[in-house]
């Protein structure tokens, strides 16, 4: 599973649809969209600023992470972007292997 920061602004109808169905409403149609993908929700958190929301995901790989940011984005209401999240394991991983560069003009 490959989990994912979800960073939503709700848009103009996305709003008028949060305050008809209320935080908890909104928690749970995203959740059976999750649920649908064969992914899970690990928190939902709503914030005021820039950022209206915040949900963490699991999700089976990136192209279901990518086509559901998609459906969301298609939607007109809320804008979302996703950020790949990584363990301390994978980081790990990731500075024990030897990358091979050319940096640009060398």
């Amino acid at each position: 599973m490959a989990k994912y920061l979800v960073s939503g602004s709700y848009l103009k109808d996305g709003v008028k649809g949060l305050v008809k169905d209320g935080g908890s409403g909104r928690q749970a149609s995203v959740t059976k969209m999750i649920e649908g993908m064969g992914g899970k929700v690990e928190a939902f958190y709503y914030a005021f600023g820039e950022t209206d929301v915040f949900v963490i995901v699991d999700v089976p790989d990136g192209a279901t992470a990518a086509a559901l940011s998609m459906a969301v984005n298609a939607s007109g209401a809320v804008r979302t972007t996703l950020t790949p999240l990584l363990t301390v394991e994978e980081v790990d991983a990731a500075c024990k292997k030897t990358v091979s560069y050319t940096v640009p003009g060398a």
